[in-house]
């Protein structure tokens, strides 16, 4: 039988092409294997973080810290005046802590403070008395109250009431409710003395001090009054 030299061909032609296929995938694959080496696959496995509520050590490493804009602040300024930042940084921390104290410190001699009242001053029969001392709005307001048990009549003007601060400063006031004139039967009159809060920037403590109309033979001073936070 005559083999067809066509069909002879077409099968040398079809083994050469299956070998070279062959050849090309082993050797893709070995040259993929050796640029491949050294690689691992990440372990993405859920039962390393899922439901532990805990970030696995990969994330804890990956973590990244977001710097205090204060922080980076201190360290460009401790950089530009050639100063070492780490050390500027534990000085303010330092620094920091210590006016922290203070601070905590104050809260019981702001209650010792309201403790002080009443405060009074009494001068020829006339008793002039702060009972408390509040803020409200834009104000410090000052009860206090006046009675007269000697015997004649004390007339007052409330324009010449002279309030100052622990520094000496003059402060503007305003007193509402008081009588012009005090009768001698000793009765009380409450009223109000009105202190914008505005002036008592960095003031501790104010005074009072009062004198009668138009003889000023009386001196009621009242030192000492906390201002109100």
């Amino acid at each position: 039988m005559a083999v067809n030299s066509t069909v002879v061909l077409t099968l040398i032609l079809l083994a050469l092409m299956f070998g070279a296929g062959v050849t090309s995938s082993v050797w893709g694959f070995t040259i993929g294997r050796e640029a491949l080496q050294g690689t691992t696959q990440p372990d993405v496995r859920p039962s390393n973080n899922a439901g532990s509520g805990k970030p696995g050590k990969t994330a804890s490493k990956d973590q990244v810290s977001i710097l205090k804009e204060k922080d980076i602040l201190t360290t460009v300024k401790a950089r530009v005046e050639g100063r070492d930042p780490e050390k500027t940084a534990q000085a303010n921390t330092k620094t920091e802590k210590a006016s922290s104290k203070p601070a905590a410190a104050k809260k019981p001699a702001a209650q010792n403070a309201s403790a002080k009242f009443p405060l009074n001053s009494r001068d020829g029969g006339i008793t002039l008395e702060v009972s408390a001392a509040s803020q409200r709005n834009n104000s410090m307001l000052l009860d206090v109250s006046m009675k007269n048990e000697g015997s004649q009549a004390v007339r007052f003007l409330y324009s010449f009431l002279n309030v100052t601060d622990d520094r000496g400063r003059a402060l503007s006031a305003t007193a509402e409710d008081l009588p012009s004139e005090l009768p001698p039967n000793g009765q009380v009159f409450y009223g109000t003395v009105s202190i914008p809060t505005a002036l008592l920037e960095n003031a501790k403590e104010v005074s009072l001090t009062l004198t009668d109309y138009p003889g000023q033979k009386l001196q009621l001073q009242i030192s000492g009054i906390p201002v109100a936070k």
